[in-house]
C-alpha cells in the first residue's frame, strides 16, 4: 500500500498541474459515473493530502476524495508542458517518469486530448495539457466539505504535516494505549500515513521492540520518534522512494563501478552515490539476513495482519 510520502507527492503533482483548470471528469469504467458528473466541468481549486488520503477540492465546494489501498494507483500523461510522474501508487512504474502525448515535443502535433482509456479507469481527469487516470482505489467518492473534514477528524496526526502539537499529541495518543507499538504505528487514528515500511524502519532506527506497549513508552522517546519518522517521511517525498539508512551503508553497483573503471574516472565516494534497492532498508524484507548494525538474523513474524521485520539483538525488549 502506498505510504504517506507518495500520496503527499500526488497532491503535489495535482496542484502542479491541475490546479485552476476547468476539468473534464469522467468514469470510463462506468462504477463511478455518478461522483464524475457531479464534479464534470468544475474547476480544482487544491490538492490536499493527509496520511494515505487524498482530497481533491473543487469550485463548487464538493471534494474528491481517494484512498488507494493496496492495489490503487494514479497514472499521468499530457503533452509536453505537463510535468510529474507517470504513475504513483501500486502498482507503480519505477522510476515516476514523464509520460508524454506522441508528437507533442517542440515542433510537434499540438495536443488533442487524452487517449482512450485502457484497462478500469475508475475516474479520469483531463485537463488542457494533461489527465490523469485512477484505477484500483479502495475508496473513491465525491463527498461535501464537511464530509471530508470528518475524515480528517477520524485520522491522526500526520508526519509530513508536523503542525503545532502533533508531537504532543501523537504522544499522547501511543501512551494512552498497551497496543504494541507495530500495531499503533499502524493504526491511522495514532498517526496518518505511516506503513508497514516506515513502521518496521523508524522502530528499528529508534532501536524499539515492536511489540514493547505504548503505554511502557517513555514520553521523550514518543517524541524522539515521532521527530525521527517526520525526518524520514520527508526525506521519501523528496527522493519519490522510501530511503532509511545513511550513505555508510550504500554499496556501488557494479555495472557503475565498471563503468568507471573503463572511463579511467574514480569510483565515486559513497556519499555521492543513490543507493541500489538492496541498501534502502535496514531491516524491511531482509529476514534470514544479518542485521546491518550488530549481523544478528533479521526476523518476520505475521503482526496484526501483516509481515513485521526486527532485530532481535538491536531491538531488545526492555527489561
Amino acid at each position: 500500500m502506498p505510504e504517506g510520502h507518495s500520496v503527499r507527492r500526488l497532491a503535489r503533482q495535482f496542484g502542479d498541474v491541475f490546479t485552476g483548470q476547468e476539468l473534464a471528469v469522467s468514469s470510463p469504467q462506468g462504477r463511478f459515473s455518478g461522483g464524475a458528473a457531479l464534479l464534470d466541468g468544475h474547476t480544482l481549486l487544491a490538492a490536499e493530502a493527509h496520511g494515505k488520503h487524498l482530497f481533491l477540492h473543487f469550485d463548487n465546494s464538493l471534494v474528491l476524495h481517494v484512498h488507494l489501498g493496496l492495489y490503487g494507483a494514479w497514472s499521468f500523461g499530457g503533452d509536453s508542458s505537463f510535468a510529474g510522474a507517470s504513475s504513483i501508487g501500486a502498482p507503480r512504474r519505477v522510476g515516476e517518469r514523464e509520460a508524454f502525448a506522441d508528437g507533442d515535443d517542440d515542433g510537434g502535433v499540438p495536443y488533442a486530448g487524452p487517449p482512450a482509456p485502457v484497462g478500469a479507469v475508475r475516474v479520469r481527469l483531463a485537463g488542457s495539457h494533461g489527465w490523469a487516470d485512477l484505477r484500483g482505489a479502495t475508496t473513491c467518492e465525491t463527498v461535501t466539505g464537511a464530509e471530508a473534514d470528518a475524515v480528517l477528524a477520524r485520522l491522526g496526526p500526520d508526519p509530513l504535516r508536523n503542525l503545532r502539537g502533533d508531537a504532543g499529541r501523537f504522544a499522547a495518543n501511543v501512551r494512552s494505549r498497551k497496543t504494541a507499538l507495530a500495531a499503533l504505528l499502524m493504526d491511522q487514528k495514532v498517526i496518518a500515513g505511516v506503513g508497514n515500511v516506515y513502521r518496521a524502519e523508524v522502530l528499528f532506527r529508534r532501536r524499539l521492540d515492536p511489540l514493547l506497549p505504548g503505554t511502557a513508552l517513555p514520553e521523550n522517546d514518543a517524541r524522539r520518534l515521532w521527530r525521527d519518522i517526520v525526518a524520514v517521511m520527508n526525506d521519501g517525498v523528496a527522493d519519490g522512494r522510501i530511503i532509511t539508512t545513511p550513505p555508510r551503508y550504500w554499496t556501488l553497483d557494479g555495472t557503475t563501478a565498471a563503468r568507471a573503471a573503463a572511463a579511467g574516472a574514480p569510483v565515486p565516494p559513497k556519499s555521492a552515490r543513490f543507493p541500489d534497492r538492496d541498501d534502502v532498508h535496514f531491516v524491511y524484507k531482509r529476514h534470514g539476513l544479518p542485521c546491518r548494525v550488530c549481523r544478528t538474523i533479521v526476523l518476520m513474524a505475521d503482526h496484526a495482519g501483516r509481515n513485521l521485520y526486527w532485530c532481535p539483538s538491536c531491538q531488545q525488549p526492555q527489561a
